[in-house]
């Protein structure tokens, strides 16, 4: 189970990190500020989960090959044909960042429901959804508040509300089909919320 909740990790990573330094691509930051930007969305939903259940230091400073994988990502989309790929179009930009931010929510909030469960296991539904929900839209608000923006999470279709789903279902089918389906099943009832959300635009009523 250890490691395929670090295949997961290091997944989330990298689309996480996509996402980043696209967005400080889009906001015309240098390579330094792409490293940055890729680095916190990559690892700033786990640090806050980390620190929540105590886990201290946090894995990111335990274990270098999350920075490493983030930076290393930031690099290559800074390469002048891919960043021109991912972002030379509104809709090349706007497909990447859907598809890395789904793929990303989806498989932080899964692992934060599972890492939950391995600090607690006695716990209730409570610490695992709310753990997961913290974990999978913590470093996209990280990278949207650095970057500038209204955070992806109050304003974007429909974003916290697939991550809590996701977070259920892990929960629900936990005890029924086993963690690591009920991870995989989560994490992909996010992705597919997102993509309808985006694709149907479905939003959550808001103030006028």
């Amino acid at each position: 189970m250890d490691t395929f909740v670090l295949i997961l990790e290091l997944i989330g990573t990298v689309a996480f990190a996509v996402s980043g330094a696209v967005v400080a691509i889009r906001k015309r930051m240098d390579v330094f500020g792409v490293a940055i930007l890729a680095l916190t969305t990559a690892v700033g939903g786990g640090m806050i989960r980390d620190v929540l259940l105590g886990v201290t230091p946090p894995a990111t400073f335990r274990d270098p090959v999350y920075a490493l994988t983030a930076i290393l990502v930031s690099l290559i989309v800074f390469i002048k044909p891919v960043r021109h790929y991912l972002t030379g179009t509104h809709k090349a930009y706007q497909q990447t960042m859907l598809a890395m931010d789904s793929l990303g929510l989806g498989v932080f909030t899964a692992v934060g429901v599972s890492l939950a469960y391995v600090s607690q296991p006695e716990t209730g539904m409570f610490l695992p959804v709310f753990t997961g929900v913290l974990s999978g839209v913590g470093g996209g608000v990280l990278r949207d508040v650095m970057a500038g923006d209204t955070p992806y999470i109050f304003i974007k279709h429909i974003y916290a509300c697939a991550s809590l789903a996701g977070a259920l279902v892990c929960v629900l089918l936990r005890g029924v089909i086993g963690q690591a389906y009920a991870m995989i099943g989560g994490a992909a009832l996010i992705v597919i919320i997102r993509i309808l959300s985006a694709t149907y635009r479905w939003n959550l009523p808001r103030a006028d």
